[in-house]
């Protein structure tokens, strides 16, 4: 019994710390920083909270799987859907977490990569958070309608709606046009 509420718990937690990481990457590509918060410390502070919210996505996984409620298996946290239970909502955090699995991996090998490859495999992250957002809403059953989950994930979501348009606007008023891409030039070289 204490697997599911430590799996429903780590998942929500996740989806904050998922959400923050990608705010906190939206607002690196756009340079912000503060005499108070310099980039590197938003960097810094942005890996950090990457590595926290991947240690809660894999208790999550880890409780899921040890739960006894349903029959899930390893294969079914990472092969999307082939689960027997919710295939559908299931396949979809399975493939949020291959593409959390292949960010993870990229970074580590970022080195090796170079910059550009590193950064190709990095916009995944825009396709990872909405499948884990609509995994947790449509596998959550009664849980995902409860009136604070709901709330944290229509936040959430209101989150990165508003970090996406306020970077698309510096996006175009600095390039003059969304032809030049996602980057300052200085990193696509």
């Amino acid at each position: 019994m204490w697997t599911w509420y430590a799996s429903r718990g780590a998942g929500i937690v996740s989806l904050v710390l998922l959400t923050t990481t990608l705010l906190l990457g939206i607002s690196g590509v756009a340079r912000v920083a503060t005499a108070r918060w310099p980039r590197f410390a938003l960097a810094r502070l942005h890996r950090n909270l990457a590595l926290l919210a991947v240690a809660f996505v894999a208790a999550h996984v880890l409780t899921a799987v040890l739960d006894g409620y349903v029959d899930l298996t390893w294969l079914d946290a990472v092969v999307p859907f082939g689960a027997g239970y919710e295939p559908f909502w299931l396949g979809l955090g399975a493939l949020a977490l291959d593409l959390l699995a292949a960010l993870i991996l990229t970074s580590l090998l970022r080195a090796r990569l170079g910059l550009r490859a590193w950064r190709v495999v990095h916009l995944t992250a825009y396709a990872c958070w909405p499948l884990a957002v609509v995994h947790g809403l449509g596998i959550g059953g009664a849980d995902s309608t409860t009136g604070w989950v709901l709330a944290v994930t229509l936040s959430c979501v209101a989150a990165v709606v508003a970090g996406l348009v306020w970077r698309a606007r510096i996006w175009t008023s600095t390039s003059g046009s969304a032809a030049s891409g996602p980057f300052p030039r200085r990193w696509t070289r």
